[in-house]
This record gives C-alpha cells, structure tokens and sequence, in this order.
C-alpha cells in the first residue's frame, strides 16, 4: 500500500483529484464555510449522520469537489477504537467501486494515535492474498493519501505507521501460504531476503548446526518430517555494539499434524497458521529495516514440521534439551514448547536485555481469551507492564495471565527432568511454566497467540498480529536511553558473544548472510 501525507485544507481537499474522498468527522463541531464543511455541519444538524462511529453518509459527484465520490464517516469521539470503525466502515463501502486512489481526511484535527489507526484500519480492508490463486484478483486500491491540517507534527508517527502495515503485510503474507508454499525452508529465504536491509544480518542454521549445538529437542521434532528443519537468527542493529539487544522467539511450525498424536482432520487446515509467531518475527524486522530506531534486536526462528512418520516422536519418548534438561514427552501435538525452549537456551549468549517468545502456543489461551487479546506470561512487571502498554497503543492488545508455581506441579515426571503436558486445566498457564524453566537466566515474556493470529469465518486468514505490539514495545525501548556500562564491561560482553557464535560452513547458509549496510 502506498501512503501519502499532505497538508490540505478543506478547500485544498475538495480540488484534491482522487476516485474516493472519505471524510472522518469527529463529534466536535466544525467551523467554516470551505470545501465540505457547510455540507457536514448541515448532514449533522439534520440527523442524516449520526455520531455514532462507522456511521456512513454517501455523496455522488457533489458540487465543487473533484473527488467521483466522497463518503462522510463518523468517527465519534476521534479516539483510535472509534477512528478505527469509521475507517473500516468506509473503506469497506469504497470497495465496491474498485477505486485505484483515496483521499482520507480528517475534518477536525488529529493526534499521531488518530492518525495511525485510521492507516492501520484502511491497509487492513483492502488487504488481498493473491499468491496461489490461478487468476488473482490484486489489491485494487494502490494509493491513500491521508489529508490533515498540518502534516509536520505527525510526520513521525505517519512514517511509523507505514512501516507497521510493511511488517503486518508481510505477516499475513507468510501465515496466509498453505504449508507447502510455506516450508521451513522458503520461510528461511524469506528471512535471508530481509537482510537486503539497512542494519539487518541474517544467518540459518541446518539440521548439522543444530545437532553439533545440541539442540536435540528441536530436532526431535522435526524427525517425523521429509523437510529439513531450519533455525533463522536475525539480526538488527541500531544501536552500539555494547547495548544488549532485545531477542525476539517465533514459533515457526509450518504445518502441524499433531505428529503421532495426531489432530482431529476438521479445520486441520488452519495448522498452516502454527508458524504465524516466526511471521510476526519478520513483520517486525521488515518494520525495523525502515524505521532504523536506536534499538539492537535479535530474532530467533525454529522451523520445521510436525508431522506422524516412522521416525516421528512418540508418546512417551524422553529427549534432551540443548539445555541438558531432558524431557517426556507424553504428547506430540506440544511441540511446540519443545522448539522454542532450545530457541530460549540459544538466547542467552546474547545477554539479551529482555527475551519476548511468542507462539500460537495453545487451545486452552482461546478459550481463555478468545480472539481479542494475547495471553501475556511474565514473572517481570515492569516488562509485562510495558508490553501491555505497548499493545493498548497498538490496539493489539493482550492480557496477563498468572505463573504461580504451584501451576508447574503437573509438569512432574518419574521419568525426566520435566513433561511436556500437565493436564487439561490451566493450559495456558502450564505451557508457560513449561518455557519458563528455559528462561531462567534473563527477562522473559510469552505471549501466546493462538486466538488472535488469524480469523475464521469469511474473513479467513491471517491477522499479522502481534507485529504491532511488539514493534511499539521496541521502539518505545529506543526511546529510553540504556544504562551505562563500564569499558571493561563493554569489552568482555563483546568478547563472550563472540566467543559463542556458531557459524556454518554449509554453502547454503553463507548465502544468506548479509553483513550490514
């Protein structure tokens, strides 16, 4: 999608030449007598547009607007939820039209949060996956301007606004692909594409480099499939050398059957979207390679399938973390904790200043939550607090949930360090205790998307969350200046990190390095 701010005044608006001029018009009133503003102000009086956000009035061709149509759209009382339903309702009803431009102005002024609700809102209504379709239907919309009064102030928060819909897209990109467009491997490539950015490195790791870190119940996993698993590290560096980052766990399953215990076949379909926690991993570093905030930040990607071959995991196996904690696993539809908790292990040699996993981890968080809010598991308050912070700002919200410990008593086993499985009640929770013996060492967030990385019904697909709150959360930390380290401090965080990184020496892999630009 391609965004355009300008400062427009109501009259500049009304000779501004675009296939659909949508009007958002906030519950104060409205001064003047240029362009559209008699015309509102008399739609208001009348009753014939009510306040009421997502409210439409539609006008054909009105005198002395260039605009073919111009729809006016209430957006109550201007806040980003109302701001939201406004735009959504508007550009859904501009749809049927197939318009090419867009003008989206706001009648009153605006404030950033406003404003980047209202991109946010129309880059999701006219968002179209065409990639395995025969005969796509491309997104016809190509250009929005959005028009305000004053665009100097809201530059800032235009730019971050765009970026976040690049990462979005590239999200739901990544989650929409069906499972064999979508392998470990091809996710890996996409990954290695974004190291094209400024400041970006990638590195991937094969199932060799895997197996030489020990990382054996990753690999564990990956056993019951015919495609090679891949672990991405992704690199983005901003800031100095010596500011530790923040390290970003995606979940990346590109298909899960369950393995061995294998799911139900209904709706088995959507386990295309087990990979949707790697996808907001590259949404945010594709959001990052724009931005260029002063913030370092790593991101982790364990990929592979879950699938129900010879040499799939069975019930009951006990496997060895790269950690050394071994495992039971007493049932292989958990899988995916058994890849992230290596990806929390390879995390330390980094010195993170915070960790954040982030997975369609579990059923029982959708039934907790549904699809509004991620589940937020965190032992850190001022972590978790600026997570949530992060999402209310986004709206991409999620919601705390406990860690007690008496919640990791079902985790016991006579026969490993730890289950994979507790039992039915308190799944969420469990799973988290699960990750949580692996993050120990640094500060730790979860955040468990399963009922909000994609939608069912007839808008099936994915949604790209939580691109947004987690690239808030990251910018917000650029904005914070990190604490002061002494020289000698500097110089031996520098030398342990390089003492630990592993680096292939498969051709495939020295590919996809990029140095920084």
């Amino acid at each position: 999608m391609d965004f355009q701010l300008k400062t427009l005044t109501h009259a500049q608006v009304a000779d501004h030449k675009s296939d659909v001029l949508v009007v958002l018009i906030s519950s104060t009133p409205i001064s003047g007598d240029e362009g559209l503003a008699p015309t509102i102000a008399a739609a208001r009086k009348s009753g014939d547009l009510a306040d009421k956000p997502g409210k439409l009035l539609s006008l054909y061709r009105p005198p002395g607007v260039a605009a073919v149509r111009v729809l006016l759209a209430s957006i109550g009382d201007g806040m980003t939820a109302a701001v939201r339903t406004g735009v959504l309702a508007a550009v859904n009803a501009a749809k049927g039209s197939n318009p090419k431009r867009m003008t989206l102005m706001f009648a009153q002024d605006v404030d950033p949060a406003a404003l980047r609700s209202a991109m946010l809102a129309a880059a999701e209504a006219t968002y179209v996956y065409t990639s395995t379709k025969s005969k796509p239907e491309p997104r016809s919309l190509r250009q929005v301007t959005v028009a305000v009064a004053d665009a100097n102030p809201l530059r800032e928060a235009f730019e971050q606004a765009a970026a976040t819909v690049a990462g979005i897209e590239l999200a739901k990109e990544w989650g929409n692909r069906p499972g064999n467009y979508c392998t470990p491997t091809l996710l890996a490539e996409a990954a290695a594409e974004l190291a094209s950015l400024p400041r970006v490195r990638c590195e991937v790791l094969g199932p060799k480099e895997v197996d030489k870190l020990g990382m054996g119940s990753f690999a564990a996993v990956a056993k019951g499939s015919s495609e090679p698993l891949r672990f991405v590290v992704l690199r983005y560096q901003g800031a100095a050398k010596s500011q530790a980052p923040v390290v970003l766990v995606g979940k990346g399953i590109t298909f899960d059957t369950g393995g061995i215990s294998i799911k139900p076949a209904s709706e088995m379909d959507e386990m295309k979207w087990d990979m949707c926690g790697a996808a907001s991993v590259l949404g945010v570093f594709r959001a990052l390679g724009e931005l260029q905030p002063s913030v370092n930040v790593v991101g982790l990607i364990p990929s592979c399938e879950n699938m129900p071959d010879g040499k799939a995991l069975k019930p009951g196996d006990v496997i060895t973390s790269m950690s050394g904690q071994t495992i039971e696993v007493l049932n292989t539809d958990a899988e995916g904790r058994l890849i992230l908790c290596d990806a929390l292990t390879y995390a330390k040699r980094f010195e993170p200043a915070a960790v954040i996993d982030i997975a369609t981890l579990t059923g029982a968080c959708v039934v907790a939550l549904g699809g509004v809010r991620s589940g937020l598991f965190s032992p850190d308050d001022e972590l978790a607090d600026a997570l949530l912070k992060a999402g209310e700002s986004a709206q991409d919200r999620c919601w705390r949930l406990p860690l007690d410990d008496e919640y990791g008593e079902g985790l016991k086993t006579n026969f490993a360090d730890v289950a994979n499985v507790a039992g039915r009640a308190g799944g969420a929770v469990t799973a988290a205790k699960f990750l949580q013996r692996f993050a120990g060492e640094f500060r730790w967030a979860h955040l468990d998307i399963a009922g909000v990385a994609w939608k069912g019904g007839a808008g099936k697909g994915s949604t790209g969350r939580p691109v947004g709150l987690l690239l808030n959360y990251l910018l917000d930390a650029a904005r914070v200046p990190p604490p002061a380290s002494t020289p000698a401090e500097s110089a031996a965080r520098t030398s342990r990190r390089g003492a630990a990184k592993t680096v292939s020496d498969s051709p495939a892999r020295k590919r996809a390095v990029r140095q920084p630009r």
